[in-house]
């Protein structure tokens, strides 16, 4: 039978007689009913539930809404008649209600200020991140320090197989890259130096790019994005299994046998990589100056040995083991901030490689900008 609710006026007190199913397919007419009666009794109109056949969530909901809280929670003691069940339902209903709270709205900030605070956040992060990697590179020079005159201290196992995964299983890529893109390079300087006449000089455009900036960026660009995300999510597995805790546990040092393995390894191996770099490099160049110049090899080779110093290698080799030390530095230490989950590996995965990325181009640039000024 459907609920119902009627407000007794004949009986003196007036008395408020509800029965019927306060179920949710009833909620309708229920809600319609509570609302016409709001106001039309008081907290001394006796309230009659012994005709009630059931209820459910919806219909308790409408009761407190009808009756009040408090009367609620006095009825629910009175009301004999009605089921156990229903009136610990209404016991609960009547808690939650009475413990509700409308959450507080928050107000919308200004988007100016809220852009400007994301800047100010953003900039903080950025000086807190440049002082952790500063205190690390130092860490990791005190540890090489203190096992340079240490022969037993070496971990020469380890290193080893770190230059075979960081160095010669990235060769193909690193040669296959080069040639290409100094394929490219080729083909532009051959493109725009024959509207001049000088498509000659494509020889020297390919020699010095490669010599002093693509042979080395791009291998470090390439090693930022393979070897620093390796670093991190290997240190970073480690964190999360409590690997770390476990060598610290046993008495030595993770710096002694995670890190400085690594940054040696790669100290060794992208200089390495960077030399193959550079004659993929030009070895692509050549092929396109044979091929769509007619510059012959024998006339490539003289071009090169007569225009191009030695000096243009040193500067794109100087350039190596400061982003190898980087790049290990900074892939190394997001490792080490891994907080314990999956999620955060990935997180610090992905901020190795933007960093380091960041930190080879900026360098780059720095050092650019200074072997111009040296006349270099």
């Amino acid at each position: 039978m459907a609920g119902n609710a009627q407000l007794d006026t004949s009986s003196n007190p007036a008395r408020l007689r509800i029965s019927g199913d306060w179920t949710l397919a009833h909620y309708t007419r229920l809600k319609q009913q509570t609302e016409q009666l709001a106001g039309q009794y008081d907290a001394q109109t006796a309230i009659d539930l012994d005709e009630v056949s059931s209820i459910d969530t919806a219909g308790a909901s409408l009761l407190v809404d009808l009756l009040g809280a408090e009367r609620v929670s006095q009825l629910t003691d009175t009301a004999h008649k009605l089921p156990a069940a229903d009136r610990a339902l209404l016991q609960t209903v009547y808690a939650s209600l009475r413990d509700f709270c409308v959450p507080v709205k928050v107000p919308q900030q200004n988007i100016c200020i809220l852009l400007l605070s994301r800047i100010g956040g953003a900039v903080y992060k950025l000086w807190q991140d440049s002082l952790q990697l500063l205190g690390f590179i130092g860490l990791i020079l005190q540890t090489l320090a203190r096992n340079l005159f240490r022969p037993k201290q070496w971990r020469i196992t380890p290193m080893v197989a770190h230059i075979e995964q960081i160095g010669l299983n990235a060769a193909p890529i690193v040669v296959l890259l080069t040639f290409m893109v100094g394929a490219v390079v080729a083909f532009l300087g051959a493109t725009v130096l024959a509207n001049f006449g000088a498509g000659i000089f494509t020889v020297d455009l390919v020699a010095f790019s490669f010599l002093r900036e693509f042979g080395v960026l791009l291998t470090a660009i390439l090693l930022a994005g393979r070897t620093a995300s390796a670093f991190t999510a290997q240190i970073g597995s480690m964190k999360a299994n409590e690997e770390i805790d476990a060598i610290r546990t046993l008495g030595l040092d993770p710096m002694d046998l995670l890190v400085l393995p690594r940054v040696l390894a790669l100290l060794i191996a992208l200089p390495l990589l960077t030399f193959l770099a550079m004659m993929a490099g030009i070895l692509g160049g050549a092929v396109v100056c044979v091929v769509s110049l007619g510059i012959s090899p024998d006339m490539f080779i003289s071009l090169l040995h007569s225009d191009i110093g030695v000096q243009h290698f040193l500067v794109g080799m100087v350039k190596a083991p400061f982003f190898a030390f980087l790049i290990a530095a900074v892939g190394c230490l997001e490792g080490f901030k891994v907080s314990g989950s999956a999620e955060s590996v990935g997180e610090h995965t992905t901020s190795s490689v933007v960093q380091s990325i960041f930190i080879v181009i900026v360098l780059d640039a720095v050092a650019a900008l200074f072997f111009m000024e040296m006349g270099w």
